[in-house]
């Protein structure tokens, strides 16, 4: 039997994200995000729910453009840092000790030490609720060289990116494959 929980932001997995903008001044800015995710194939979107009185939603507002970054588990400490300190009042990099590096097609920086980088030129921005769901075209994937598997896409062993539980507050590391996606199904597909 399932036991209600009500309505909740609950919802297996979240990934961890680390948002990039320059605010007005050029002031290279980061902040962590849970609630993001590849919103379009075609053109490649990503979408990054935000708060107004977050210093990102300012930033982004400004320079139409974002940088999503996914860190390795090695970086769990910083990006957990990055979402529990204003870029209004730190900078987040020299506090880090991370590496900013701008963008090759957008207008914001992207951490030098994450292993693979979306650089977004917004494309559209809606207000739900309390929070403003900014969608981002993807110009450009970077991923760092070393975590290329032989066939040259990412390989997610390597990455080691990491995930948020809601209702817990916990990060958790990714495991193991289970299956190919669009293949291990077939079997029920007659």
């Amino acid at each position: 039997m399932k036991q209600s929980l009500g309505a909740r932001t609950l919802l297996y997995t979240h990934p961890v994200v680390v948002i990039g903008t320059y605010d007005r001044d050029g002031k290279p800015n980061v902040m962590t995000a849970a609630w993001a995710g590849i919103c379009c194939s075609s053109p490649p979107c990503v979408a990054v729910s935000l708060q107004k009185p977050r210093y990102t939603y300012g930033n982004i507002m400004e320079k139409k453009a974002f940088t999503v970054n996914i860190p390795s588990e090695d970086y769990v400490g910083e990006a957990d840092y990055f979402g529990m300190v204003s870029g209004k009042d730190t900078d987040k990099f020299a506090a880090s000790g991370l590496t900013p590096v701008k963008g090759t097609f957008v207008n914001a920086p992207y951490v030098k030490q994450f292993p693979v980088v979306l650089e977004c030129r917004l494309l559209k921005s809606f207000e739900i609720g309390v929070h403003t769901q900014f969608v981002g075209e993807i110009l450009d994937v970077k991923v760092d060289e070393g975590v290329l598997s032989p066939d040259g896409r990412p390989d997610m062993a390597r990455v080691r990116p990491f995930i948020y539980d809601s209702a817990k507050q916990e990060y958790y590391a990714i495991g193991r494959s289970i299956g190919k996606a669009f293949s291990i199904g077939r079997d029920l597909k007659g």
